[in-house]
């Protein structure tokens, strides 16, 4: 912390002359048209130091602490400022934010008690999703699609997702797209996307894109670099590898993975994500593209966490920009068998909501506390275990447990199941066989859901296993087994 104590005064100097030696007339003169010359500098330092742009707070943390020139000023007044230091003064492009006092919650618009959980309405398609969101904003409400979708990647078994594609598509639903490395599935979707522009009509698909040789994030664990230089690194080393076919006006771009809230020097490193998140995102909006930043793991971060000073000013600038800034997370269940495992009894259980799936809520609820907008959220990595899942019915369960949270929060965008791509114990095999059933499931559900702002309780949600109740439905229903049903 810096000392609230200021310099000791200068004082005059009395002994100019030395003892027993008068001062003659002439030097009297002299003296006195010294002072008074002192005092006008004075007057006009006051003046220039009251034109000084205001300066960094003095509250900043142990170990964080450098020299910081004032920008856009008469004088370069060095002091201490809270870690961040400007690269090139007024640039438009300049990633480094200006420095910022710690910031204090500001009191948002005051938030009404929780809104109730959305209704989820099951019909027999074709349905009109249109005349569906007119019907319910004529009764002050909104429609929200199912929002689960898929994680693609190399290798593995995408059979059937073409057609996935081309059936939600039609009916006018959202796809929400993940894949690393082999961007062909998201250039197939893209392309569809171009042909819905081209005819005047609007899907808002989401893809998500990403690079995962270790290459393309260890610029950021290179703690030789300030977080800004190496956003500046890790943001031109990945753009100059994506392929030049991906669209950056539709597709998301992530730059990490899973950084954990502990670096690789053993130090906690979230203040500097929160600072190469925050200068990744400036570059992006620059040059026009999406960014999604952090990637966090399942069951990270903690609450406090996003309460960093660094995270906070992040948050701010992606409310600003919501439709190129994004928080990316993963939630998974770590449960091979429930997307929302039972309360666990012992030690070794996977954690029970809201702890895994469920968690962005956190995140909400500390931007509600701050004043901050909620911000776009993609849930990039979504499922069960790392190499299971339950068989589709069950799998069916959590998918429309989960779609029917989701839809209560209209800035989560989607959620990617893991994962088509080749993984460990034929987790794509399993995968597959949900894209024929998810499709079936998001043309014939959607939900109703209260667009205002209420204050956020994870409890409204908590399920009741379980999550999905089979309906009696006529013989002549047009999905297949595993029926969709309505939630309880």
């Amino acid at each position: 912390m810096l000392s609230d104590q200021m310099p000791p005064s200068i004082r005059p100097k009395t002994h100019l002359t030395r003892p027993g030696r008068p001062i003659s007339l002439l030097m009297s003169s002299a003296v006195l048209a010294f002072l008074a010359t002192l005092l006008l500098l004075m007057a006009a330092c006051r003046s220039a130091d009251q034109s000084l742009t205001p300066l960094p707070g003095t509250d900043v943390r142990a170990g964080q602490q450098v020299e910081f020139m004032a920008a856009a000023t008469p004088l370069a007044v060095a002091v201490t400022s809270s870690g961040f230091v400007p690269a090139a003064f007024g640039s438009p492009l300049d990633p480094t934010p200006t420095p910022t006092p710690a910031p204090s919650p500001t009191p948002p618009t005051t938030l009404g008690p929780p809104l109730p959980p959305p209704t989820p309405v099951v019909a027999v398609p074709p349905i009109d999703f249109d005349a569906a969101r007119e019907a319910a904003q004529a009764k002050g409400l909104d429609l929200a699609h199912v929002k689960i979708g898929f994680h693609t990647g190399p290798g593995g078994n995408h059979t059937g997702i073409g057609d996935y594609f081309r059936k939600l598509n039609d009916a006018g639903v959202p796809i929400f797209l993940k894949s690393v490395d082999d961007p062909g599935k998201i250039l197939e979707l893209q392309q569809i996307m171009s042909a819905n522009r081209a005819a005047d009509r609007f899907v808002p698909h989401t893809m998500v894109y990403r690079l995962t040789d270790a290459r393309y994030e260890d610029p950021f664990y290179n703690y030789a670099t300030s977080p800004e230089q190496a956003a500046a690194i890790s943001w031109e080393l990945n753009r100059s590898n994506w392929s030049t076919s991906l669209d950056k006006s539709m597709v998301w771009f992530e730059t990490l993975n899973e950084p954990g809230r502990i670096g690789r020097n053993g130090v906690y490193h979230v203040d500097r994500l929160g600072r190469f998140s925050l200068a990744t995102a400036k570059l992006a909006v620059a040059q026009g593209y999406r960014y999604a930043a952090f990637s966090w793991e399942p069951g990270q971060p903690e609450p406090e966490d996003w309460e960093q000073p660094e995270v906070l000013e992040f948050l701010r600038y992606a409310a600003e920009h919501p439709d190129q800034v994004a928080v990316a997370l993963h939630e998974y269940s770590l449960s091979p068998n429930y997307i929302v495992p039972p309360a666990p009894t012992e030690e070794g259980d996977p954690p029970a909501y809201p702890y895994a799936v469920g968690r962005f809520q956190a995140l909400f609820a500390v931007c509600d506390k701050y004043g901050i907008p909620r911000p776009t959220v993609l849930i990039t990595e979504w499922g069960w275990a790392f190499n299971a899942l339950p068989e589709p019915e069950a799998a069916l369960q959590g998918i429309a447990w989960a779609s029917w949270l989701y839809a209560a929060y209209p800035t989560v965008k989607g959620a990617a199941i893991w994962y088509l791509g080749r993984g460990t114990d034929g987790i794509h095999n399993q995968t597959q066989r949900l894209i024929a059933p998810l499709a079936d499931y998001a043309v014939s559900h959607y939900y109703l859901y209260d667009p205002g702002l209420g204050q956020i309780d994870a409890e409204l949600f908590r399920p009741q296993q379980p999550t999905l109740l089979n309906p009696q439905l006529s013989d002549n229903w047009p999905t297949p087994i595993p029926r969709p049903g309505i939630m309880p």
